[in-house]
């Protein structure tokens, strides 16, 4: 009596095989990946939703009470209300794994704000972790700061902000030692 390992998400959930090619490239702005980085198993409900934006690499980190779909979705609307008319153009879509938080693909694109769509939320292939690399690799720059292992449910929002301006404002090789957020507010710039 083996265990069938059952694909979580909904399979109506759109593919990351139907992403159009310039989130592919890196050269339009406003493509994100998206994941949670989580505390110690077993004992921490908590963990940190972790957003990168494809371009510039510019991270955005909010801590989450629990790792169910709802507060996914919530931390989407308090983005989306916190970026009002802005969200539209700088969450153009969300590349996202097929963890159970990432569930209610609905919910994700769904504006708090307005009726129709706010983004579009795309799956990478389930165990295929490399689709989204940036995401990757700047959770290991989380790491720097909240090792593997590490309990952080009493991790406060003002640690969790440092931790977000510390990534975003490393210098990067691949840019020319620009940090993320110099990039990022260029892209702002050219949408206002």
């Amino acid at each position: 009596n083996k265990k069938v390992q059952v694909q979580k998400r909904a399979a109506a959930g759109e593919s990351i095989e139907n992403r159009p090619d310039e989130v592919a490239t890196r050269e339009t702005f406003g493509h994100w990946e998206m994941d949670t980085v989580k505390g110690k198993r077993g004992v921490t409900k908590s963990c940190m939703l972790v957003l990168t934006e494809r371009k510039t690499r510019d991270e955005i980190v909010i801590k989450l009470k629990d790792q169910g779909a709802a507060s996914v979705v919530d931390a989407l609307d308090r983005l989306e209300r916190k970026w009002g008319d802005m969200f539209y153009k700088v969450f153009r879509s969300i590349t996202v794994d097929n963890g159970v938080e990432f569930s209610d693909y609905e919910g994700m694109e769904r504006s708090a704000l307005k009726e129709e769509k706010r983004t579009f939320v795309f799956y990478c292939h389930p165990y295929s972790s490399w689709e989204r690399g940036t995401n990757e690799n700047n959770n290991r720059l989380i790491r720097r700061h909240i090792p593997k292992g590490v309990d952080f449910e009493d991790t406060t929002d003002e640690e969790i902000k440092y931790i977000e301006t510390w990534i975003n404002n490393y210098p990067r090789g691949i840019f020319d030692f620009k940090t993320s957020a110099e990039l990022f507010d260029e892209e702002l710039q050219k949408l206002a």
